[in-house]
């Protein structure tokens, strides 16, 4: 008895959500952790968007919506495509779901079929190989180290594409490596995509708005890209919405219908006040994701410079998001008080149990050579949180 589906032991367990999990038993017993492990702004909802919650639920905004979201907010991201991204999309070209991580299993859900496969960049965020498993796919990995700034090439993009490729996750600016695809990086995929016109694009957009080179640049944008494209994006970093859990697809209509049929089926539309939020964060003032976005830049230059100082460890300078992703293979095979580094894994442990900081390793990322340290905390956190790695290190010998 107690048989679970092969559905279900196909998966890993999330590594990330693991690592917090860790690190608050570790706090609960009264130990000062620093946790670098999670993937979500440490500011506040911006005020005018809370009050827009307040307000809908005054307005009684309390039963089901439209599955797809309401017109309202699917106009405002409609407005968002067009002013910031020169994208022209209708209402019915998005569909709104329980935040982006949905909106990307939904996508692949509705286009994978069993055997077939999905190009997924390492490093990866941990989520897309075993959502492309969950829909009996086969997850291709193309790895892409720290030399090449963990982007792929279009040289690397065409050799693994196959009759059976049926779609490319692309997730710029990246979690967990904070690379960006400039326009002409993009342009140069497009180049190898437009040779093979059944392969679509999920555009993984969500840390659009944390970027330190000027503007995003969307491969949708890439002439003749557009109409197999599917773009994720949604509202929890950028304006530090992640509980509010409101993400779309904005896409084709084929493939947007489809997923409207498939949520229809097993969430149906997002929570209602979140969505009235949501359209607040779309339509009202962005200067509170300008004032994120310099901080994040600030910290961002504090911890490359910090761990640039770190002896062992290799580092390159994220253009995005909110995460640094070091290099830490030299540190394999060495010990301190009876234990030994054989993995990053390993090294992660180490540095929460003996420094009390919580970093991710990146085997689950894809890149077993290198660690994941989240940013989105306070300068004083990451100053300190530099200083115990150091002083952990150096122990082992």
């Amino acid at each position: 008895m107690n048989q679970l589906s092969d559905r279900l032991n196909s998966l890993s367990p999330s590594a990330t959500l693991a690592m917090s999990q860790k690190s608050a038993e570790l706090k609960a017993q009264g130990i000062d952790v620093i946790n670098l492990s999670v993937g979500e702004p440490d500011f506040n909802t911006p005020d005018h968007i809370k009050e827009a919650a307040k307000k809908a639920i005054d307005e009684n905004y309390s039963r089901y919506s439209p599955v797809a979201g309401y017109p309202a907010l699917r106009n405002a991201i409609v407005a968002k495509l067009k002013n910031e991204n020169g994208l022209d999309y209708t209402a019915a070209q998005i569909s709104c779901a329980n935040g982006a991580k949905q909106s990307v299993c939904n996508t692949i859900l509705v286009l994978v079929n069993p055997g077939d496969e999905v190009i997924v960049p390492a490093p990866y965020w941990v989520s897309y190989p075993e959502m492309v498993k969950l829909a009996e796919g086969v997850p291709v990995i193309v790895a892409a180290g720290i030399e090449q700034n963990f982007k792929i090439t279009p040289e690397q993009l065409e050799t693994a594409i196959t009759p059976k490729t049926r779609a490319l996750i692309l997730c710029s600016p990246s979690n967990p490596t904070g690379s960006v695809y400039s326009a002409e990086e993009l342009a140069g995929l497009a180049v190898v995509l437009q040779k093979h016109p059944d392969i679509i694009v999920i555009a993984d957009e969500i840390y659009e708005h944390i970027n330190y080179i000027g503007r995003h640049h969307s491969i949708a944008s890439v002439p003749g890209m557009k109409d197999r494209t599917v773009i994720v994006n949604g509202v929890s970093k950028a304006y530090a919405m992640t509980g509010w859990r409101i993400g779309f697809i904005a896409g084709p209509d084929w493939i947007v219908k489809a997923v409207n049929k498939l949520q229809g089926q097993y969430t149906s539309g997002p929570c209602s006040v979140s969505q009235k939020a949501a359209e607040a964060a779309y339509t009202g003032t962005q200067a509170p994701v300008e004032e994120m976005r310099q901080a994040f830049q600030r910290r961002r230059d504090l911890i490359v410079r910090l761990a640039k100082e770190v002896p062992g460890f290799e580092v390159n300078v994220p253009e995005g998001a909110f995460y640094l992703f070091p290099k830490c293979s030299s540190y394999f095979g060495k010990s301190a008080d009876g234990r030994k580094i054989n993995t990053a894994e390993d090294l992660a442990m180490y540095l929460l149990e003996v420094g009390h900081v919580a970093c991710v390793g990146g085997t689950s990322f894809g890149a077993p050579d290198c660690i994941r340290m989240s940013y989105a905390t306070s300068d004083e956190n990451i100053v300190e949180a530099i200083r115990r790695i150091k002083e952990a290190l150096a122990a082992l010998k």
